[in-house]
C-alpha cells in the first residue's frame, strides 16, 4: 500500500506555503493523481444524464472509498451512497453520508450489529437488501435487538435460465418465502422496494429482459400493497449498463410510480480501459448520452518512475501490483517526461506496452533507440479504478498545469 509522506497536506491549500507541483520534484512515485478538471467534467455529465432520464443516483462508494469525493457527488446531485459492506457504510455516515444503501446482504451478528447501529446517528438513514427468509431473519433479530426499523429491498437475481450468477431472488416460489419472512418481521423490517444487479450479464439483451422483469415485480408488488414506502425505491446499474436501467425503468421514474436509484461508481474517475469501451457501447446505443458534449473523461493515473533499462527493449518501471488495478487490463502509458528537459509530459510512444507486472515494478516493451533514460517520469493511464483506488491512501489531484490543489483520503 501507497502513502505520500505524512506531511503531504502542507503547502496544499495552506496560507503562506508553496503548492507542491507533480514536475518538480516535489512528490515521491509512483503516485495516484486525479486530474481536476476532468472529475468535474465527468460529475457535471452523469449529473446531465440522470436530470435527462428523471432518474436519481446513488454511486457505489467501494470504487473509491473516499469521503472527500462522496461529498462532492452528493453536492453533484447524488441521492446518497451505495455501499457494499458494514465497514463500508460505518465510513460513510462517520463522513456525514446520511442516506446509504448497502447493495449486499449484510450477514453475520456483528455485521448486523454495526448496520443496525448507524441508525442511532440523527437523520441517518440506512437501506439494506435481503433475498432469503434466512437473512432477513438475521437483521429482523439485530433490528429487534436494538429496537429500531430498518428499511430493505428485495434484491432480484436473473432467473435460472439466465447466465448471470449473483445473489439474490431467482423464482416465484423465493419471492414468496422472502415476502413472507418480511410479514414476520413487520415491526422491524419495513419493505422498501426492489433492488437488482445486471452487470453480470452478458449483452444487452438479456439486460434489458431482466430490468423488465424487476419493473413488473415491482409493479406487482405496489399493487399489491406489499411495500411500506411511497414512493416505492426500484435500484440498479453499475458502470456498465447504467443507460439500459435508465431506458427501462425512466417512465415509472418520471410517472412518480417509483424513485429510480442508479449505483454506477467507476464515472467521477472513469478509465482508459474497461470503462472506455463500456462508455463507448454507451454513445452507441443511447440517443441521450451523446447530446452532453464530450464523453466521460479518464482523470485517474498512475505516475512512476524509470528505474532501469537493461536491454535495449525493456524498460523496467517502479510500478506494480502494489499501485495499479491488473485484472481487467494492465496500465497503459499516457505521457512521458524528462526532469530538467521537459516544460511539460508529452504524449508517449504509441508502441509502448507493459507486459507484464510485479509487485513493484513494471515490464515496460520499447524500441532499440527509443528517447527513455533512467529517471524518467511516466504517466498511465488505467483500467478498472476499483482495484487501483484500494491501493492508496492519499491521491493527489492536480490542475492542467501539475500543481497539486488537493489531497483526497481513502478509507478501505
Amino acid at each position: 500500500m501507497n502513502d505520500q509522506k505524512l506531511e503531504l497536506d502542507k503547502g496544499v491549500g495552506t496560507e503562506g506555503a508553496d503548492p507542491w507541483h507533480l514536475l518538480r520534484g516535489d512528490v515521491s512515485f509512483p503516485a495516484a493523481v486525479l486530474n481536476e478538471r476532468r472529475m468535474q467534467h465527468n460529475l457535471d455529465w452523469m449529473r446531465s444524464f440522470i436530470d435527462a432520464y428523471g432518474v436519481s443516483l446513488a454511486p457505489h462508494g467501494k470504487t473509491t472509498m473516499a469521503p472527500k469525493l462522496f461529498q462532492r457527488q452528493i453536492a453533484h446531485g447524488a441521492w446518497g451512497i451505495t455501499v457494499a459492506t458494514s465497514q463500508q457504510a460505518q465510513v460513510a455516515a462517520a463522513h456525514g453520508v446520511r442516506r446509504i444503501l448497502i447493495a449486499n446482504q449484510i450477514v453475520g451478528k456483528a455485521n448486523v450489529a454495526a448496520v443496525v447501529g448507524l441508525l442511532a446517528i440523527p437523520d441517518q438513514h440506512v437501506i439494506c437488501i435481503v433475498d432469503s427468509a434466512a437473512g432477513v431473519a438475521l437483521l429482523g433479530e439485530g433490528c429487534r435487538s436494538a429496537g429500531v426499523v430498518l428499511d430493505v429491498l428485495i434484491e432480484l437475481a436473473p432467473e435460472p435460465d439466465q447466465p448471470g450468477y449473483r445473489a439474490g431472488v431467482r423464482d416465484e416460489a423465493g419471492l414468496a418465502d422472502v415476502l413472507a419472512a418480511l410479514d414476520a418481521w413487520g415491526d422491524h423490517l419495513r419493505l422498501g422496494g426492489v433492488e437488482f444487479y445486471e452487470g453480470v450479464l452478458p449483452d444487452e439483451a438479456h439486460v434489458r429482459r431482466f430490468v423488465r422483469r424487476a419493473v413488473e415485480v415491482t409493479k406487482r408488488l405496489i399493487a399489491d400493497d406489499r411495500i411500506d414506502r411511497t414512493p416505492a425505491i426500484l435500484s440498479g446499474a453499475g458502470s456498465a449498463w447504467y443507460d439500459i436501467v435508465a431506458d427501462e425503468t425512466a417512465s415509472m421514474a418520471k410517472a412518480g410510480e417509483v424513485e429510480v436509484v442508479l449505483r454506477p461508481g467507476c464515472y467521477i474517475s472513469h478509465d482508459d480501459g474497461l470503462y472506455r469501451v463500456a462508455q463507448e457501447a454507451i454513445l452507441k446505443r443511447n440517443a441521450v448520452a451523446p447530446t452532453f458534449g464530450e464523453a466521460l473523461l479518464p482523470a485517474l493515473r498512475i505516475w512512476a518512475v524509470v528505474q532501469s533499462i537493461p536491454d535495449p527493449t525493456r524498460a523496467i518501471i517502479a510500478m506494480g501490483k502494489r499501485d495499479v488495478a491488473f485484472d481487467a487490463g494492465l496500465p497503459r502509458p499516457a505521457t512521458l517526461f524528462r526532469p530538467d528537459r521537459d516544460d511539460r509530459p508529452a504524449e508517449a510512444p504509441v508502441h509502448w506496452e507493459v507486459t507484464g507486472l510485479m509487485d513493484q515494478h513494471a515490464y515496460l516493451t520499447i524500441a532499440p533507440g527509443d528517447d527513455i533514460a533512467v529517471g524518467d517520469v511516466i504517466a498511465f493511464d488505467i483500467s478498472h479504478p476499483c482495484l487501483t483506488f484500494d491501493k492508496w491512501r492519499k491521491i493527489l489531484v492536480v490542475d492542467d498545469d501539475f500543481t497539486v490543489i488537493d489531497v483526497v483520503e481513502t478509507f478501505f
